[in-house]
């Protein structure tokens, strides 16, 4: 059976990847919009998204667990759908540690959350081509990876900016408790940078 074949005619497994990814970019819209405005309201919404995203991986496991055909390795299936999952973990977990410490937004926040919806973005993109057109799957992967990048280059200027700021105890409990947002946020770049290297081995596999 040809690779293309079985791609074609096993393509529930790419349907739930694209509805995670899908739930993904709405995960850091409302990501966005809560450091720009925070609001509980966006917050209950972006873990109900997270809980629903948590139910179509369950699914695609349960798929997984009971299929003896997959579209590509199944390894790779799993993993790809870990990255994801992770990316918006750490969306909600950002927002939730947010209003356990209660820190406000700010304007590196904003840049990093900005850059980490863009590249949930490009995951959801490289995702949806993976059938029928590979190399802009992987096009959309190395466009992730750049993004993840930005996202780094933000995190160790906040941080630098951060540090420079503790003159009191005070201080330093304020930053102990941003620094944790921030790492928040480096760890979803990491899992979109993992997603994107998971699509560019399903494209080397598979073309």
């Amino acid at each position: 059976m040809s690779p293309w074949f079985r791609r074609r005619r096993t393509n529930r497994f790419l349907a739930l990847l694209l509805q995670q990814a899908e739930l993904t970019v709405q995960g850091f819209e409302l990501l966005l919009q809560y450091t720009q405005h925070p609001d509980p309201n966006g917050a209950r919404q972006l873990k109900a998204i997270e809980e629903e995203a948590d139910e179509v991986r369950r699914i695609l496991i349960d798929e997984l667990n009971r299929s003896f055909v997959t579209p590509f390795d199944r390894e790779d299936i799993f993993a790809l759908s870990l990255a994801i999952d992770d990316m918006l973990d750490y969306a909600y977990t950002t927002v939730d540690e947010m209003e356990i410490f209660q820190v406000e937004p700010t304007p590196s926040m904003q840049r990093m959350v900005d850059l980490l919806h863009s590249a949930a973005i490009e995951i959801w993109r490289g995702v949806q081509r993976l059938d029928g057109h590979p190399r802009v799957a992987n096009e959309h992967a190395v466009r992730a990876k750049a993004l993840e990048n930005q996202v780094e280059k933000e995190y160790r200027k906040a941080l630098a900016a951060l540090f420079e700021t503790a003159h009191s105890v005070e201080d330093v409990i304020r930053i102990l408790k941003y620094r944790e947002i921030y790492r928040h946020l480096s760890n979803a770049a990491d899992r979109g940078d993992q997603a994107a290297n998971v699509i560019g081995d399903i494209v080397v596999k598979w073309i």
